[in-house]
């Protein structure tokens, strides 16, 4: 037993020491590898990436580089501006207050909202988006303006948009929050002040118009839990009732035909 046990010891110990010069050899061939991917990687010149401001001969014209700068920043200042400063919140807001008070959960899916809410925003804001181009992006392009004149100007036809559909109580009441001169007339009002008075004026209308929506359906309901309260029938969801109801007399009274041209008009 003891020669035994004393050969399993010299085997074991064979054994190790065959297993450490095979891990030393696998290290210096990996360090051999990485010496020599090295020194090719330092014959083979590697790629330099730079960018560089120069100074232009004409200072009208911004560098390249600046340009995508500013359409980077543009870009992802593009959905606040839509939202914003369009007619996108209210028509959004409406649709959405529809179909709640439909009961239809999740029909038209989020994609067909947002979807015509977009699409009748590019309607409404047409004639604006029009004179914008006409005053301000053509002649920029034709260098006729600076960037500054271009602003400006493009602000315009924005202003008046936002200035027909705000309320003067919205307008006074950022106002004095500000605590500044009350303006002589609205053109000099502040764009810092007339677009959040504009935010809140479209909330409130959007509001007020998902209200009146709201009445007949709720009064459907109603009507449907009453008469399923008077049969007996109170395990049953007045829902799966009043659904269909809601739905023909929304399809026979032309309901988006209806809400479609009461929003478009509203802007008018």
């Amino acid at each position: 037993m003891r020669n035994f046990g004393n050969r399993r010891q010299v085997y074991n110990s064979d054994r190790r020491k065959k297993i450490a010069i095979r891990f030393g050899l696998l290290v210096i061939l990996l360090i051999g590898f990485v010496s020599m991917a090295g020194s090719a990687w330092g014959q083979t010149p590697a790629p330099l990436i730079s960018v560089g401001l120069d100074q232009e001969a004409d200072q009208g014209q911004v560098a390249v580089v600046m340009q995508l700068f500013l359409l980077m920043t543009v870009l992802s200042l593009a959905p606040s501006i839509l939202i914003m400063l369009t007619s996108f919140t209210r028509i959004a807001i409406v649709f959405s207050l529809l179909r709640q008070a439909m009961g239809t959960n999740q029909l038209p899916p989020n994609q067909v909202v947002i979807g015509l809410s977009l699409f009748l925003t590019f309607y409404v804001m047409a004639p604006v988006w029009q004179q914008v181009n006409q005053d301000a992006l053509q002649p920029l392009i034709a260098k006729e303006i600076n960037q500054t004149q271009a602003l400006e100007k493009a602000l315009g036809p924005i202003r008046k948009f936002m200035i027909s559909q705000t309320r003067e109580k919205d307008l006074a009441l950022l106002v004095n929050v500000a605590k500044m001169q009350r303006p002589a007339n609205i053109g000099e009002v502040p764009t810092t002040v007339l677009i959040p008075s504009f935010i809140i004026s479209e909330l409130k209308t959007a509001f007020q118009i998902g209200f009146m929506l709201y009445v007949p359906f709720l009064i459907i309901d109603m009507v449907v839990a009453s008469v399923l309260l008077s049969m007996g029938m109170m395990m049953l969801p007045p829902i799966m009732v009043s659904l269909p109801f809601k739905l023909m007399i929304f399809v026979l009274a032309d309901g988006w035909h209806l809400i479609v041209g009461s929003l478009v008009k509203s802007f008018a």
